[in-house]
């Protein structure tokens, strides 16, 4: 029954991939927080930059700008002065924009509700799932390059659209465990399935993944 051996499958692919994060899982900063706010600025600042580069910049930022409030009441040029030589600038305006805006609208608050979250400055969908999920512990996917890469590989994925609807299937019910799926997802794609050179020998979930049996990338 092909229903009964995707559902199987993706059971499996669940099972292994957070056996795998228990013992791979690097030790990020905001990994351990689930301070919504805290969660937007590790996702503003990981757009277009690498992790290490972002570890040189979150917790200063963090301690010159410790809440949405204090951000929304900082001077633009502040905003750009601590976030010199991170780069992609329009990042932390937007940033610096959306707490604006959780101040006035919100009460200070960062919604949990997708619909709300999409309204707020330079937030798309995969912030509003990485919000939701990362910070709300709600099983939402959140779909970025390296998740939408691992989802094509494994699963044969086609278009953006179908690996986020096989990300939302794929989600376990219970929260907590979601979160720590959706950041196994993009820990596998950070390190071990990645878009040159992918590790495939020592994949956790090589023997589920369509790519892997297809290329013989052995």
């Amino acid at each position: 029954m092909p229903k009964q051996s995707t559902l199987e499958r993706g059971a499996a692919f669940r099972r292994a991939l957070l056996a795998w994060y228990r013992t791979a899982a690097r030790d990020l900063p905001w990994r351990r927080t689930r301070d919504p706010y805290r969660v937007l600025v590790s996702e503003f600042m990981l757009q277009q930059t690498q992790v290490s580069r972002v570890l040189d910049y979150y917790d200063p930022f963090l301690r010159r700008y410790p809440t949405v409030g204090a951000l929304a009441r900082a001077r633009r040029s502040a905003v750009r002065e601590a976030w010199e030589g991170l780069g992609y600038y329009r990042r932390a305006a937007n940033l610096h924009r959306l707490a604006k805006e959780v101040v006035r609208r919100h009460d200070g608050v960062v919604p949990r509700e997708s619909a709300l979250l999409l309204r707020l400055p330079g937030v798309g969908p995969y912030t509003a799932g990485a919000v939701a999920t990362f910070a709300y512990e709600q099983p939402v996917a959140a779909v970025d390059t390296n998740v939408a890469r691992v989802l094509r590989r494994v699963f044969s994925c086609q278009t953006a659209k179908t690996a986020r609807t096989m990300a939302q299937q794929l989600q376990p019910k219970r929260g907590a465990t979601a979160w720590r799926f959706n950041q196994a997802l993009m820990e596998l794609g950070a390190l071990v399935c990645t878009a040159r050179a992918p590790r495939c020998p020592t994949c956790p979930v090589n023997g589920l993944c369509n790519w892997y049996r297809k290329t013989g990338n052995h």
